[in-house]
This record gives structure tokens, C-alpha cells and sequence, in this order.
């Protein structure tokens, strides 16, 4: 990573958006990453400024290893939680201006669901090296190892991540198509559709916080997931409207309950069938939405 010799007159507000980018991706959460970024700078007044000689990698490092302090308690928490855990939807436009490029890639709702699957330490180091370009040795200083155990531990969770994540990126086009046909499926209340639009192995999550009715487990199979979304269309169809909006840099659909927002949905296709489809229903997760 490029680093850039401190001075009085260098702003470290530049290094914001980097610090954003890798705390909402180590955690899903927009007001958990804005807390860690405002305590890395709170840190670099107080210590930082008269002993680090690279700002951006003294900064990195401490979002870093706040995150994955935070990250751990937070797994804590989410054993406990009423369902399947979601990271949170965010749109641009509800992001200040410096944090808006960090939606740009690598934050779609799929790859957060997949990094879930990592150990701290493990997502950290991938995120360091596969997403932000660190070298190995800024990795082992941040992870306090050596360079042996940096190299290795990212080797591990990108064997992890490659295991799982589709062999072929579907176009932002392709998912459109696909989401518009999933719409049209559900306002006609049509299960066929909708199975025409699924993979056989397709996986519904839905994440409602105990806060609304949601499935407390992931879903499997077309014609389970079809069967469930017609019943539901039938029951309030005439009541839901859906909006197509870009939300964590990819199409996603909002959905309207009587007028206000009660979903934000998600699909993971290969651009011919859905092969997963991931839909946010907690209101306190909806804050970033619009």
C-alpha cells in the first residue's frame, strides 16, 4: 500500500474513506465503522502524531485492530441473535460524500454474507491484501505476527472465500433482469415464475432481528422458497409496492409495505438463475437505506 510521509499540512481526512471501507467490511454496520474511524483519529491526536513517521499505515493498523476487537465481541452477540444475521444495506446517497467510492466494489451483500464465514484475524488480513493492496509485511506488523504466519493466514481465508464465492461474476445488467423478473413474479402471486427465475439449490436468508416476522433459518430449494413467496404475495400483494435502487454498489429492490419501507433484498446469480437471495427486513438495519 502507498504511504505518504506526514506532515503539519497534510489533512488526514483524506484517509477516511480507507479507514470506512475496511471497518464496514469487517463489521456490516455503518454507525459501528463511523465510531472506529472517529476513535483511530481520536487515537492518532493523542499517540500518533508525534510517533508514527506513515500516517495511513499507522491509521490502517489501528482501525484494523479495533475492528477486530469489536468484530469478536460482536460475533458474541450474534450467536445470540434471532436468526440469520445480515450485514447492514446501505445507498450512496445516504453516505457522506467521502465515504460514497467505498460502495464502489467488493461491498456487495453476497461478499459481506461470505467474509462472515472468517475468523477475525482471517478476514482482516484478506481484506488487507485482496481488497486494499497491503504487502505482507504491513499485514504482520497490524496482525502482530510474522510475515510467515501474515502469508499464511491470508492463504487460508482466500482458500475459504474461493471455496464458496461463484466461479463467474454475474453483470449488474444480468441481475436487473433477474430482479425485475422475481418482481413481476411476485405482484402476479405467479409460483411458476418465480421457479423460473430460481436455481434448483437456491438459499433464502432473511434477516428480521426478532423485530418482525422473518424465517429464523436460511431456506433451501426452489420449490420451498417459491411455494412461501407466492402464499405470501397472495396474503399481501395488494398491499406491497417494490423500487429498484442500487444499495452496497449492486441492484438490489426495495420493498413497501402499505406505503413504508419494510425490505431491502439482495440476489447472488450467474447472470442465467438466482442462486441465492438474502432480504434485510430489521428496521434498525433499513436506517441507510432511504
Amino acid at each position: 500500500m502507498n504511504t505518504t510521509t506526514y506532515s503539519e499540512d497534510a489533512p488526514l481526512e483524506r484517509y477516511r474513506p480507507r479507514l470506512f471501507g475496511i471497518a464496514f467490511r469487517m463489521l456490516g454496520d455503518v454507525q459501528d465503522a463511523e465510531d472506529l474511524v472517529q476513535e483511530t483519529m481520536l487515537r492518532w491526536q493523542s499517540t500518533g502524531r508525534e510517533n508514527a513517521r506513515e500516517p495511513e499505515a499507522w491509521l490502517v493498523a489501528v482501525v484494523t485492530r479495533l475492528a477486530i476487537d469489536r468484530l469478536r465481541q460482536a460475533q458474541a452477540r450474534r450467536a445470540l441473535y434471532p436468526g440469520p444475521w445480515l450485514p447492514e444495506p446501505v445507498a450512496e446517497e445516504r453516505l457522506s460524500p467521502e465515504y460514497r467510492s467505498e460502495l464502489a466494489s467488493d461491498l456487495s451483500m453476497a461478499f459481506l454474507v461470505l467474509l462472515e464465514r472468517l475468523a477475525p484475524e482471517e478476514r482482516a488480513a484478506f481484506l488487507l491484501r485482496d481488497v486494499f493492496g497491503c504487502d505482507y509485511d504491513e499485514i504482520a506488523r497490524t496482525l502482530a505476527k510474522t510475515q510467515a504466519a501474515a502469508r499464511q493466514t491470508v492463504h487460508r481465508a482466500r482458500e475459504r472465500v474461493r471455496a464458496d464465492r461463484p466461479r463467474f461474476a454475474a453483470p449488474p445488467e444480468a441481475k436487473e433482469r433477474l430482479l425485475g423478473r422475481f418482481i413481476a413474479a411476485l405482484e402476479s402471486g405467479d409460483r411458476d415464475a418465480l421457479l423460473d427465475v430460481f436455481a434448483e439449490d437456491v438459499t433464502w436468508t432473511s434477516d428480521g432481528g426478532g423485530k418482525v416476522t422473518a424465517a429464523r433459518r436460511t431456506l433451501h430449494g426452489a420449490a420451498r422458497i417459491a411455494r412461501m413467496l407466492a402464499k405470501l404475495a397472495a396474503k399481501y400483494g395488494m398491499h406491497t409496492t417494490y423500487r429498484f435502487v442500487r444499495l452496497n454498489g449492486e441492484p438490489a429492490v426495495l420493498e413497501y409495505m402499505s406505503g413504508r419501507l419494510f425490505a431491502a433484498t439482495f440476489c447472488e446469480t450467474d447472470g442465467a438463475r438466482v442462486h441465492a437471495m438474502y432480504r434485510v427486513l430489521n428496521p434498525e438495519k433499513l436506517g441507510h437505506v432511504g
